[in-house]
């Protein structure tokens, strides 16, 4: 009898479920295409301005609303606070990565790496500190190199779209004396270009990890080298940026020669699953069902639509409450003014084949490769007669400094040690959950201290860093009120 895909394998509260996501998505769409094509300007202008009344008028507080300032607090603090809430608005609206570094001072440079498989990359790099350009770009500057890689859904952005300066890793690096560079997944805003397809064809977004870990991370990695004529690099990943640096360290052993410490934040390599039961049971049954739901081509591709017609802070609650349904991620160690202002970056374009990829690796519950395997062996014996290939993590040799958060529900520390070489290193950061290790308020006292050290145990050129210290100190006349204000 010929095997009928999904019935027998989801329960009656699955199908229920997968229903309304089919009705839903396609309402979205409908929805979407409605103010795409039908709606001028002038009237999806009138719906956000009405969404910022409501939003005033049942008590939130937008960026550009003047704080009440503090009879307590010195007149220093409340002009401190002022000018981080303007800093949080010019932030929010930045167009790009230069304006975002424009904000703090930097001015950074942009490059294009071709892959082996045609995708162009784009990389940016800071290699001159605060107020200095560098007057050779594109070539040596002699200094020990950084390379920073971002996470799922996300591109460069993520790293400099913070409201303050001392707690944004990649202008603290260069500060201490590091050229700093930053790459991007082929799709994204900044590497949407292939010269075999267009973005518009399926086969462009035909990619999974399997994709970054043999052709963007090594080719990336291979470019910045050939640039500064430096022997070795640092990485230092975030999420999907940390299990793109495990794969690739896994499958390229001459890689490992490269790279001289890898520092993992929030590091990503088999999670159990989602706090959404309902999703996280049905993606499991069947990961490819996000195919149905999404297409083959990019995934969420309207969020940035949803995010220019709505208020901003309105888009940030939404963003906070989807983050606690589907990973219980409260962000409290997040000021809402650096939600605001980090949200409107948090988002870029990926390929669903990379979402159903991780639901394979939470369904198997080890670090796979893409099974391109749909349908499981219909008779199951004692002894599996199929299984997909996994990345031979264990076969790292590059020095590898794990920084996670305890309460970060994509993280078993214990699963994931055992998947790890023996010389892997784990610093637990306290009351830390995911992407508050890259926006919370205190990552300057508590996780980039923690990097600059991995950097300094592991460089080879010690000696042209200027100085590492303990992350930026601030004044507690400055930090007094601060947080819990903004």
């Amino acid at each position: 009898m010929p095997r009928v895909p999904l019935i027998g394998r989801l329960s009656p509260r699955e199908y229920i479920a997968l229903v309304f996501g089919l009705i839903f998505i396609a309402f979205e769409g409908l929805i979407r295409l409605v103010i795409l094509l039908l709606l001028p300007r002038i009237l999806i202008n009138w719906f956000y301005e009405r969404s910022r009344s409501l939003f005033h008028f049942l008590g939130g507080r937008g960026l550009k609303k003047q704080i009440p300032r503090d009879p307590k607090a010195t007149p220093r603090v409340n002009a401190l606070r002022q000018a981080k809430r303007s800093m949080a608005d010019q932030i929010l609206h930045a167009r790009d990565f230069g304006e975002l570094c424009a904000l703090h001072g930097y001015t950074p440079e942009e490059h294009v790496v071709l892959t082996k498989d045609g995708y162009l990359l784009g990389l940016h790099r800071i290699s001159s500190t605060k107020g200095q350009q560098n007057p050779r770009p594109g070539i040596s500057t002699g200094k020990p190199v950084v390379y920073l890689h971002h996470g799922l859904l996300m591109n460069s952005e993520v790293w400099v779209c913070l409201t303050d300066t001392e707690r944004a890793l990649p202008f603290v690096l260069v500060e201490q004396g590091f050229d700093v560079w930053l790459g991007n997944n082929r799709g994204n805003k900044y590497s949407k270009k292939s010269i075999h397809h267009g973005p518009n064809s399926t086969k462009f977004w035909d990619f999974s990890i399997d994709d970054f870990a043999w052709h963007d991370i090594p080719d990336s990695i291979k470019y910045i080298l050939e640039i500064t004529k430096a022997p070795k690099l640092s990485y230092v990943g975030f999420s999907q940026g940390t299990a793109q640096a495990f794969a690739a360290l896994s499958i390229h052993p001459q890689l490992n020669e490269k790279i001289n410490v890898f520092i993992a934040l929030a590091p990503a390599l088999s999670p159990a699953g989602l706090s959404a039961s309902i999703v996280d049971g049905l993606m499991k049954s069947s990961p490819t069902l996000m195919f149905l739901f999404f297409g083959r081509k990019s995934i969420l591709s309207s969020a940035t639509m949803w995010q220019s017609i709505l208020y901003p802070p309105i888009f940030a609650k939404v963003i906070d409450a989807s983050l606690v349904w589907m990973f219980n991620w409260h962000n409290h160690n997040i000021t809402p003014s650096q939600k605001i202002a980090a949200y409107a970056h948090l988002y870029s374009f990926a390929s669903t084949k990379s979402v159903v990829h991780w639901f394979q690796i939470m369904r198997n519950g080890a670090f796979l490769m893409y099974d391109d395997e749909v349908m499981s062996p219909v008779v199951r014996t004692a002894v599996s007669s199929y299984r997909p290939a996994r990345f031979p993590t264990k076969n790292i040799a590059t020095p590898v400094v794990l920084l996670y958060g305890d309460r970060d529900s994509l993280v078993d520390i214990d699963v994931m040690m055992s998947q790890l070489p023996q010389h892997t290193e784990a610093r637990r950061l306290h009351t830390y959950e995911h992407i508050d290790i890259l926006w919370g308020k205190d990552v300057d006292r508590d996780v980039i201290p923690e990097v600059l050290d991995a950097l300094k145990r592991y460089c080879e050129d010690k000696d042209k860093l200027t100085g590492i210290v303990n992350g930026v100190k601030r004044t507690e006349d400055e930090t007094d009120g601060l947080s819990d204000s903004l």
